[in-house]
């Protein structure tokens, strides 16, 4: 699919990404207009520094280096703002890790909604790889936040999505409570009570081919936190 992405910047958090900064940046550019801020948390295998070389060559992609680890959630915040001030108005989220695949933007973009997310569980989504065990924790889970919430995503913690800069705007982003993986359905239940148009299409999630995998067992635990204190209305 060919899509002008002129105003639409790609904000991808990464830390200890040196070996898919350089296949990531050039994945997002090949999308024409596409601008890319990475938001670098001092990686200290020299990410940040690999990104900067990039951007001395290409004008599309820069970096917000930060001092240290503060969470996804606080790196997305960051680079959410970052890119509204500097006039974007579609803004995407997606991994660096490429289990969110760059082939995907263009479907993303084109969409008219406030919110589009890119769904595993959707028809036509897909997670191959993934043992039977992990499967069946993420369908319960989901099951559970839309019980919990009421939010009616298929894939509420879904973290490949494109906002318009309006949503965003709309929904207060700065003052999201959540500073980790849970971040994802904060936002996502934060935008489908502010009333925002939600459209959820087909993705196929992988796992990483480089690097190392940053996710551990709190987070599902933190997720169900976080569902029951939305539910209450403790955030």
């Amino acid at each position: 699919m060919e899509v002008n992405a002129e105003n639409t910047t790609v904000v991808i958090p990464t830390y200890d990404e040196r070996e898919n900064v350089e296949r990531m940046a050039a994945a997002v550019l090949a999308v024409p207009g596409a601008k890319i801020l990475f938001v670098d948390d001092a990686s200290p295998d020299g990410t940040g520094d690999v990104i900067d070389s990039i951007a001395k060559s290409e004008s599309r992609v820069s970096c917000l280096h930060r001092a240290g680890k503060e969470g996804l959630g606080r790196a997305y915040v960051a680079g959410f703002a970052r890119a509204l001030e500097e006039g974007a108005q579609k803004v995407v989220q997606m991994d660096c890790d490429f289990s969110h695949d760059p082939a995907d933007l263009p479907r993303l973009i084109s969409e008219d909604a406030d919110l589009v997310i890119g769904s595993r569980y959707v028809p036509g989504g897909d997670t191959p790889g993934w043992p039977f065990k992990r499967r069946l924790i993420s369908r319960c889970g989901g099951i559970f936040i839309r019980t919990v919430t009421g939010i009616p995503l298929r894939d509420p913690t879904g973290g490949f999505k494109c906002w318009s800069a309006e949503a965003l705007k709309k929904i207060d982003f700065k003052s999201v409570a959540s500073a980790g993986y849970s971040f994802q359905l904060e936002m996502n239940h934060r935008a489908w009570k502010a009333g925002c148009s939600i459209k959820e299409i087909p993705i196929v999630f992988t796992d990483r081919v480089a690097g190392y995998s940053k996710i551990s067992a709190g987070i599902a635990v933190e997720s169900v936190k976080i569902a029951l204190r939305l539910r209450f209305g403790k955030i």
